[in-house]
């Protein structure tokens, strides 16, 4: 099979490396988004399918614009491949682009569709307060994550998973279930299943504003914002920004889907009284385990945080260094 793979995070690294590991594929080139500039020197930074495919041997072509690059337009046609497989790509294809290849432009996406179209699907599926995801091979078109769909494994999603965490997951399980996509199709042995699109949601990009903490929403959902968008959500701690990094839920409810490690806390928490305060408030500590804000519903314990110019750090020690703290969330609330 000749392949031409699109893809650029690390998301795509298993599945580029899943195939070029199958003696009966051939990689012919990697199509990545152009190399940008980061970190405190602005270096121009390589993503990190280029870096697999340079490895490997392998030409990269890395336009800006994919669809309007002339260039690439002929080393694509000329290709002549069977299939075109895109992960994490980050650019749409065109309509010229999806009928270049032979059997057709084969998408890992990161749902089990048609829930969450679009370019956040795992964040905002935990965000969401899913307890299931998984990944969709699917037959591309022209719309948004709106192809045929072909094979679909699924993983649970755990009360303490992050987006690292499952992606790490979703990322091995797409790799697998494209390597038997590809083999199927080939072979003329899978049948395309349209998507229902009454069952269709969407996970549009994430903005700034999904990364602010309000503690005016109740604590599992402060818990799960926190670990879908991790490790980027932030609160205001004086004049400065506090990232949080995890948290746990300390709501009963939730009490018997705590990973065994976690059952002391929830003992501890059991053993305790604490006042009623506002949002964002800090009504206690559990030894050893950090502190306990007051939410719009229920309490929330800061598991690790990173203060500004550092590592992160155990809430524990971070209430421990700083115990003029009184509150999150406004400017100066902790004075």
């Amino acid at each position: 099979m000749k392949i031409v793979f699109f893809g650029t995070p690390d998301f795509a690294v298993p599945t580029l490396n899943a195939v070029l590991n199958q003696p009966d594929m051939d990689v012919l080139a990697v199509v990545s988004q152009p190399d940008r500039r980061r970190g405190r020197g602005s270096k121009l930074i390589p993503s990190p399918v280029k870096e697999v495919a340079m490895q490997a041997g392998i030409p990269v072509w890395q336009p800006e614009r994919v669809k309007r690059c002339g260039e690439t337009l002929s080393k694509l046609r000329n290709c002549q491949a069977d299939f075109f497989v895109v992960v994490a790509y980050g650019q749409l294809l065109s309509p010229e682009i999806l009928a270049m290849p032979r059997l057709g432009c084969i998408n890992v996406h990161g749902s089990l569709l048609p829930k969450y179209r679009g370019a956040a699907p795992l964040q905002w599926a935990i965000a969401n307060g899913e307890t299931e995801t998984g990944v969709t091979t699917m037959l591309m078109d022209e719309g948004m994550d709106t192809g045929a769909m072909l094979l679909k494994t699924s993983t649970p999603i755990g009360l303490l998973d992050n987006l690292t965490a499952i992606g790490d997951r979703l990322a091995k399980s797409g790799a697998e279930l494209l390597v038997q996509t590809l083999r199927e199709l080939d072979g003329a042995k899978l049948q395309p299943t349209p998507q229902a699109e009454t069952e269709a949601t969407y996970a549009p990009l994430l903005k700034k504003a999904d990364f602010v903490i309000d503690w005016h929403r109740s604590a599992i959902e402060i818990h799960n914002q926190v670990r879908g968008f991790a490790p980027a959500c932030h609160t205001a701690w004086g004049e400065q920004t506090l990232k949080i990094i995890s948290t746990i839920p300390l709501v009963k409810e939730f009490f018997p889907l705590l990973p065994e490690q976690y059952q002391d806390l929830a003992k501890a928490y059991n053993h305790c009284s604490f006042e009623p305060g506002s949002p964002g408030q800090i009504i206690g500590t559990i030894k050893n385990w950090g502190p306990i804000l007051q939410t719009g519903n229920g309490h929330l314990l800061l598991e690790q945080v990173q203060p500004p110019g550092k590592k992160p750090q155990s809430g524990w020690d971070f209430i421990n260094g700083n115990r003029d703290i009184r509150a999150f969330g406004l400017p100066n609330a902790h004075q």
